[in-house]
């Protein structure tokens, strides 16, 4: 009966070829608006982490001393006496202590000039904990953190750059003035957003070197930056004993009893902090949240995007209006050719089907040529200078909802008019004739 059905439609969209491609292109336009833009929301919205993101919290205190009135939220960061005391403690079940410098980095020996990138200070815990994939070798040892090793994992675009993409474990690597061994390589590797780094643009790559936290104290000495300061430090250089706020502390935390005393810990140590005169706010101003309860409080999708989503969804509203004017004009025009169908014994059902295969077809044509409207919208937001252009891509999961959306749409903009045309009465339209 469908394929009755079927070639019933495809008979009469061929009968009118300018009506049918001006429906066609109503949906095709709306879905492609549409979904150009609900790609990249979801993508900016996607789970950075999935199956470890409800177990990795980002805890902060607000240090702050006088605190500001307008202060509401504890900055995305800690001093480093703060950080340090919550890392010391080890009431998690891992633990990371995070900062982000800039740095001069060259491989010696290999004749290739000196390079200024980003190096991520952090602790022996972090490439288990962020699932962070290796090409060779293996992160340092908690060992390594406590002996401050001059030990180094690079990024896989630094060694292809250095090394050509060659096993470089064991090789030397020039950062800064201290030679650092090379003990990992890391897999292509970019967690999308860069949850782990609050100061960074959600959208960055990942940083080109990493260290113990200990051993860049002294290797990248003077080159740390503050994310704010409520008192000028007495010495730039030296941030450890500074009021300011540079290091973040991230926990792994594997289930939820664990995490609400670890939240607990974290209040009381507030607390005792605002006791010893050292905090002005205390447990008021704690945050201790996991990955993706950080990411919305960070403002993940940025706002013009959540504002070109909803212009598209209304402007697919308006094409879905046109539709549904377009397939009332044209099922309207076949009164005569009904009433005939329906006089010789066909059903209002037979009539309404019919028609709603008609839409239906409509909707997959229109899905089509919409897919095609989002790969172009798509290829025009990665020519962008936006941090999320390299983002702009559909994955599967998009590309079935084009064709789902398209020919939702369409059956939906095709119920009244099917409605109204299963509804023709034969004898007037006999009459007529």
């Amino acid at each position: 009966m469908f394929a009755y059905y079927l070639d019933l439609a495809l008979r009469s969209l061929k009968r009118n070829k300018v009506l049918t491609a001006l429906m066609v292109l109503a949906i095709a336009v709306g879905i492609g608006a549409s979904m150009t833009t609900l790609t990249v929301v979801h993508l900016l919205s996607g789970d950075p982490i999935p199956g470890k993101s409800g177990v990795l919290f980002f805890p902060q205190v607000d240090p702050e001393n006088p605190a500001r009135a307008d202060h509401t939220e504890p900055y995305p960061a800690m001093d480093y006496r703060s950080a340090t005391d919550l890392w010391n403690a080890h009431r998690a079940d891992r633990q990371a202590l995070v900062t982000s410098s800039p740095v001069k980095v060259r491989a010696p020996g290999t004749g290739r000039p000196p390079l200024i990138l980003s190096m991520l200070s952090t602790t022996t815990d972090f490439f288990p904990m962020f699932e962070v994939p290796f090409q060779y070798g293996a992160g340092w040892s908690a060992q390594d953190d406590a002996n401050r090793a001059r030990v180094a994992v690079i990024s896989a675009d630094l060694n292809a750059k250095l090394f050509g993409g060659a096993n470089s474990v064991g090789r030397s690597l020039r950062v800064r003035d201290t030679d650092v061994r090379i003990v990992g390589v890391l897999k292509p590797w970019r967690p999308t957003p860069l949850f782990y780094d609050p100061w960074s643009q959600n959208f960055s790559k990942t940083e080109d070197v990493f260290v113990p936290f200990t051993s860049s104290m002294e290797i990248n000495e003077g080159n740390f930056q503050a994310y704010t300061c409520w008192h000028v430090p007495d010495d730039t250089h030296h941030l450890q004993n500074s009021d300011c706020v540079w290091v973040w502390l991230w926990a792994e935390l594997d289930s939820p009893a664990k995490a609400s005393s670890y939240a607990r810990f974290v209040a009381d140590y507030a607390e005792q902090q605002k006791a010893m005169g050292r905090f002005a706010i205390g447990k008021e101003h704690v945050r201790v949240r996991d990955v993706m309860t950080m990411l919305t409080a960070r403002g993940m999708v940025p706002d013009d995007v959540r504002l070109q989503a909803w212009l598209a969804s209304a402007f697919l509203a308006i094409c879905l209006f046109n539709a549904v004017g377009l397939l009332l004009a044209k099922f309207l025009r076949r009164s005569g050719e009904i009433g005939v169908r329906r006089a010789l014994g066909a059903s209002r059902r037979a009539i309404f089907s019919q028609c709603l295969v008609e839409a239906g077809v409509i909707g997959l044509l229109g899905g089509f040529f919409g897919w095609l409207l989002t790969l172009t919208g798509l290829w025009l937001v990665r020519q962008q200078p936006v941090d999320y252009a390299h983002l702009a891509h559909v994955d599967t999961a998009m590309f079935l909802t084009t064709f789902v959306t398209a020919v939702a749409t369409s059956l939906l903009a095709g119920l009244i008019p099917a409605l109204r045309a299963s509804r023709v009465v034969p004898a007037w339209q006999l009459k007529a004739l």
